[in-house]
């Protein structure tokens, strides 16, 4: 492990891994990487007892999903914050990404998943991606007169957004994931969301943790 002993269980291009890249990046702590194969998720399985992406091993101590990870890190190393030091401003970021999770989430998968079904349901999947759609009016809203989303400074409510909002912008020729390929269609910004695309690209600016496998402009 490295000298903070911070080992992070990842596979290729995941968005939830990139939230806790760009969080481990911003407070420039090092980690060291164990890039697992999609079809191989024994490593991550043996460490955490489950399979998904990401898991933090700090010295022994496991912590899976990515919100989880992120305040652990900020608990583990405050300087520089991920979160305000007020308590109404901090709620504001806690809110923020519990609507992202619980709320925003929910268009995309439930497309990937009706997709995936024998007989898609068109009219369904329409009616989700009008959902997804709409609220690249609230993140362009959110960012008027500051540069980032809940302040003027990069917090975890960034953190949390950006791997996904970044296919509006940017998605490879070679990328045929179909989660990837619903947030590159329905969130594509043509111009339309100058903020957001400003804000894209200047979190895309922010480093990354070593080693973890993604891509942008």
């Amino acid at each position: 492990m490295t000298e903070e002993g911070l080992r992070l269980y990842a596979i290729p291009y995941s968005t939830n891994v990139e939230r806790v890249a760009l969080a481990l990046g911003h407070k420039g702590v090092a980690a060291e990487v164990v890039m697992c194969h999609p079809s191989d998720r024994s490593a991550i399985r043996e460490a955490s007892g489950q399979d998904l992406v990401p898991v933090l091993d700090d010295g022994g101590f496991v912590v899976a999903d990515s919100t989880r990870i992120i305040e652990h890190v900020e608990r583990r190393f405050p300087d520089p914050p991920l979160y305000p030091a007020d308590a109404a401003r901090r709620a504001e970021v806690e809110v923020f990404i519990d609507w992202f999770n619980r709320v925003w989430k929910v268009p995309p998968n439930a497309i990937e998943a009706e997709l995936g079904r024998p007989e898609p349901d068109h009219v369904r999947i329409a009616a989700l991606e009008h959902e997804l759609r709409s609220t690249l009016d609230v993140f362009e809203a959110l960012l008027d007169g500051r540069d980032y989303l809940m302040s003027d400074a990069l917090t975890a409510a960034d953190c949390a957004a950006f791997p996904f909002l970044k296919y509006g912008l940017w998605i490879q020729a070679s990328d045929d994931e179909r989660f990837h390929q619903i947030l590159a269609r329905n969130l594509a910004l043509d111009g339309d969301y100058p903020r957001v695309d400003a804000w894209v690209r200047r979190v895309s600016a922010h480093p990354r943790v070593d080693g973890i496998l993604t891509y942008d402009g």
